[in-house]
């Protein structure tokens, strides 16, 4: 490998330290607002800031996350003392990462669908956020299950788009978070997601090979296998876990630096089960020389949004008052993943906020 690629590989490595994940907090302006509505905070930049100075000022962080994605607009501001968020992120041993798409608009000739735009100019774009402290990035392609859904076009444009984004990161030297998200919504089976997944996995990884970007180098972010929100079935956590490890085992190269999962609008607590299964059962089957304790040939960890932020929203509410037990809330959410991460998260844990 080209020594020049030894930093990328390194940072990748730390991104997916033992017993640690990503927090993302890299919702566009109007997904934190409707977030913000919906705990009945009004909808302002103010209460936006604050929000956002409340997770990246949580004490003790570093404890279970080793890097926070953010949005544009939260990596340029400060806290109130004026001390740049990406600077209290740093100096607390986090990594700190960029949301660098445009969103997913609508697929020409394919109304159903979408493909993430955000190409141009993107060159620019990443040198300016590496020149501003960050290390990684983060672009999202979301796929959906259907009626002939999703389509060999929508999987092939998001899957080259990916893979132009990877290869401009590594250019800049900075990882690439590749997150292809085949969505929850709809009434398909645990085995119908596992089949297209597999099929948006390999599409993708044909395509960061063809565009030269070096596995090593970058993290992937999918979804778990789930049946959809409208199954009239249910999945166990076990199921999932062996769905999920299995379309895993198939479709992703060893060479990949790891795997942290999105949460898919999953509730905090069974977000976090479910990982623990997966750990549990590739655990089980008994580690080979030279791979994770988790006897896969990638380490298993979280970038949870929603599933990590939630609780410590509700308790906030807007009032500063609770900033404290919202901090706690977040930190505790941070623990039980960085826990099931390794395995070792057991329900027990969730009966105390304040859990170790």
């Amino acid at each position: 490998m080209n020594a020049s690629l030894a930093p990328l590989v390194a940072t990748a490595q730390a991104l997916m330290a033992p017993g640690k994940g990503l927090l993302a907090m890299d919702e566009s302006v109007g997904t934190c607002n409707r977030r913000l509505a919906e705990v009945g905070i009004a909808q302002t930049p103010e209460n936006r800031h604050r929000y956002r100075e409340l997770l990246v000022t949580t004490p003790g962080l570093s404890e279970a996350i080793s890097g926070v994605i953010l949005f544009d607009e939260t990596s340029h501001q400060s806290t109130a003392e004026g001390v740049p968020f990406v600077e209290v992120l740093q100096g607390a041993g986090v990594l700190v990462g960029i949301k660098v798409d445009a969103g997913a608009k609508l697929l020409a000739g394919h109304p159903d669908e979408q493909v993430t735009e955000g190409l141009d100019g993107l060159r620019e774009r990443l040198a300016h956020y590496a020149s501003r402290g960050a290390r990684f990035a983060k672009w999202r392609a979301v796929l959906k299950i259907g009626d002939g859904l999703p389509s060999r076009a929508c999987m092939l444009v998001n899957a080259h788009a990916l893979a132009r984004y990877a290869a401009l990161c590594q250019e800049a030297q900075l990882v690439p978070i590749v997150e292809p998200e085949v969505l929850m919504d709809g009434g398909h089976t645990l085995a119908r997601c596992s089949e297209v997944t597999g099929e948006v996995l390999h599409q993708v990884f044909e395509q960061l090979y063809r565009q030269g970007v070096v596995l090593e180098g970058m993290v992937l972010k999918p979804n778990m296998v789930l049946p959809g929100l409208s199954c009239a079935g249910t999945a166990s956590l076990e199921e999932v876990a062996d769905a999920t490890l299995s379309c895993l085992r198939r479709g992703v190269p060893a060479a990949v630096a790891g795997i942290a999962f999105l949460s898919s609008g999953q509730s905090a607590k069974l977000a976090t089960a479910r990982l623990n299964a997966m750990n549990l059962r590739a655990g089980s089957q008994g580690p080979e020389t030279a791979l994770p304790a988790n006897g896969l040939p990638w380490p298993l960890t979280f970038s949870f949004g929603r599933a990590l932020q939630q609780p410590a929203l509700g308790l906030w509410a807007g009032d500063d008052v609770n900033r404290v037990a919202a901090q706690k809330a977040l930190l505790h959410r941070a623990r039980c993943n960085g826990a099931a991460a390794q395995g070792t998260w057991r329900p027990g844990m969730e009966s105390d906020g304040l859990s170790t």
